[in-house]
């Protein structure tokens, strides 16, 4: 029997508290912007939402970048904050990116996006870029690992995304085909294979870390697992975390901790 996609990746109906959830996180990221100085709204395009907000430290190794999830279709920076908080406690300069949302776009013009903003934060700053992003964001985060940046500027380091961190990503994406998530994404089956990360192959040298939480679907748990054996067939150094207790919703919580398993993660992709 085929899974139910539409229970499997209904991520607000397996989670019913997910609405004082998501109001934490917006309390949470408000109280990290009034807590640290930072630079806000930094435009790497010309739309409206085309916008990081960048929470500088002290170290000098790579910027990590976190990209929010939402299926693609809801959410924007102002939820995500706190998400530079652990990296900053650690060295680490953060970045909050946000997108335009489908229908509005797109999801092939998200995934540019991402790119673009990779590009403005290294021409910015000068330094590598670590995506590290949850749910959608784990899904761009994946996709600009799979880029050949010297292809899209010929000065940019070869190496611009050494590594990743995708959190509850979604890397295949032909299930969402049939689901109510693809009225707003519009996808097509071949459309939705281009787009999957899994298809894809990242340039050697690259590392992803794809972590999940113990209590999400089994589809959810299937496309982490998934994503870093193909890749891994294909040489790429990867590893697959599993989050005991963790649900969708919950799993970035250590994000915002100096010293949670997740946090330590980031800061291992961005030594090497």
């Amino acid at each position: 029997m085929s899974p139910d996609y539409e229970a499997e990746y209904n991520n607000r109906a397996r989670v019913p508290e997910h609405p004082g959830i998501i109001a934490g996180w917006a309390a949470d990221a408000a109280a990290c912007r009034a807590a640290r100085p930072f630079e806000a709204g930094i435009a790497y395009g010309p739309g409206e939402r085309h916008r990081y907000d960048l929470f500088p430290a002290a170290g000098d190794g790579p910027v990590v970048l976190f990209i929010h999830g939402g299926y693609w279709q809801a959410l924007d920076r102002s939820f995500f904050s706190h998400m530079a908080a652990g990296p900053n406690a650690r060295g680490l300069s953060a970045a909050i990116m946000e997108y335009d949302l489908c229908p509005n776009v797109p999801m092939a013009a998200i995934i540019e996006q991402t790119r673009m903003a990779i590009l403005d934060l290294w021409r910015r700053t000068g330094r590598r870029v670590v995506p590290y992003g949850h749910s959608a964001g784990g899904h761009l985060t994946a996709m600009a690992l799979a880029v050949d940046w010297k292809a899209l500027d010929p000065a940019a380091p070869g190496d611009l995304t050494p590594a990743g961190l995708a959190i509850s990503g979604l890397f295949d994406l032909p299930p969402l085909v049939g689901t109510t998530i693809n009225k707003a994404l519009g996808l097509s089956e071949p459309e939705a294979r281009r787009l999957s990360p899994i298809v894809h192959t990242p340039p050697a040298g690259r590392r992803l870390v794809a972590a999940v939480g113990g209590a999400e679907s089994a589809e959810y748990l299937r496309q982490s697992r998934d994503i870093c054996r193909v890749w891994q067939q294909h040489g790429i150094d990867t590893t697959c975390l599993e989050l005991a207790g963790a649900n969708h919703f919950t799993v970035i919580a250590g994000l915002a901790d100096r010293d949670s398993e997740l946090t330590d993660r980031l800061v291992s992709l961005c030594a090497a």
